[in-house]
């Protein structure tokens, strides 16, 4: 078995234009300061890091590595969510995700999804150059509009989507792979990937590549009514990203899942602060030291009520009070007696 890594922060709620936020080496310190000894680095965010950079100068990515080093936390990982999303958008939300992109390539989508693989591959290069085996992005959707469909959906629509999707990202996984980088599919609604159902219809497009693999956060599962503990019996070889995130659902008679269009604030299902939710975690990271999951445990603070900053502070203290430094002997060994082959066939009733 092998012990969680963290706890870690996913800095892109964080990240703005004021001090301590607004530079590489002062938000690593105050990550820092608040108990994290690892980041995860949204790579679209200028203010903290130079994507092109990063995939083009090994010097750049040591330095950048050094700096964080200095103030006491490591880089985990690095997401590509936004870049992500556009490699497959529905035309129902050109204008919502056009902000996305840089401006050049706003309202021409083919443009912006050449733009958005390019980042993808981007930051693949940009992980190898950097150290990192692990990457986090949203894989798009096509067929999202038609999730609850009326009317009913034509046949083979949904397929179409699918095939349409795993082209797209194909490529994309291909360079993955020869950078050493898992691509890790944050699963989550408003993407073609938000279940196991769906993940599983798209790995079997993409032949089953080996770098096609997940993002694990509960929240997500808690807010579909999912069974998120069955779902890291069933994908736990495929999860190789982990954000830890708390969510609640209480459906009245008048909401449930779809929340009735109200704020985060008054819906039945609201994402909140490490601790504050229904999420298991005590199981949560007994499951994964149980499947030797080795990577990090990262914040991702988003919280419908509580200040970002407290939640950052409190969130680190959460993980680290659940990662279980995992044992390396048994507690029973104290009664071992020793038995050796003859020994065992004698207490089975066929020795000599």
């Amino acid at each position: 078995m092998k012990t969680i890594k963290g706890p870690a922060l996913f800095l892109a709620q964080f990240a703005g234009d004021k001090a301590p936020f607004n530079s590489w080496k002062s938000i690593t310190r105050w990550a820092a300061d608040c108990g994290y000894v690892g980041v995860q680095v949204p790579s679209w965010d200028g203010r903290l890091f130079d994507l092109k950079q990063a995939a083009s100068s090994k010097d750049y990515c040591d330095t950048f590595k050094g700096e964080a080093a200095e103030a006491g936390v490591a880089v985990t990982e690095l997401s590509t969510h936004l870049q992500g999303q556009l490699v497959a958008v529905h035309p129902a939300y050109d204008v919502a995700f056009d902000g996305f992109a840089v401006p050049e390539v706003r309202g021409n989508p083919g443009a912006r999804q050449e733009w958005a693989v390019e980042q993808m591959k981007l930051a693949l290069t940009a992980s190898r150059n950097l150290g990192i085996s692990a990457h986090v992005t949203f894989s798009g959707a096509f067929a999202w509009p038609y999730v609850y469909p009326w009317p009913q959906r034509p046949a083979g629509l949904v397929e179409a989507a699918f095939d349409e999707l795993a082209r797209r990202w194909r490529p994309i996984l291909d360079h993955a792979e020869e950078m050493g980088v898992d691509v890790c599919y944050e699963i989550h609604p408003g993407e073609d990937l938000h279940d196991g159902i769906s993940f599983e219809m798209f790995l079997e497009r993409v032949g089953g590549h080996p770098r096609a693999n997940m993002l694990y956060d509960p929240s997500h599962y808690v807010l579909q009514a999912l069974d998120y503990l069955d779902n890291i019996d069933i994908y736990h070889e495929r999860i190789r990203m982990f954000h830890v995130k708390d969510a609640e659902l209480n459906p009245t008679g008048r909401q449930g899942v779809y929340g009735g269009y109200q704020s985060w604030a008054n819906r039945a299902g609201r994402f909140r602060s490490p601790g504050d939710g229904q999420v298991d975690f005590g199981s949560v990271f007994s499951k994964l030291a149980q499947y030797d999951f080795d990577g990090w445990a990262v914040v991702e603070w988003e919280c419908a009520l509580k200040h970002p900053e407290d939640g950052a502070r409190e969130g680190a203290a959460f993980v680290r009070s659940h990662i279980i430094r995992v044992t390396e002997k048994a507690f029973d060994d104290f009664a071992g007696s020793g038995a050796d082959h003859a020994a065992n066939a004698k207490m089975l009733g066929f020795g000599d």
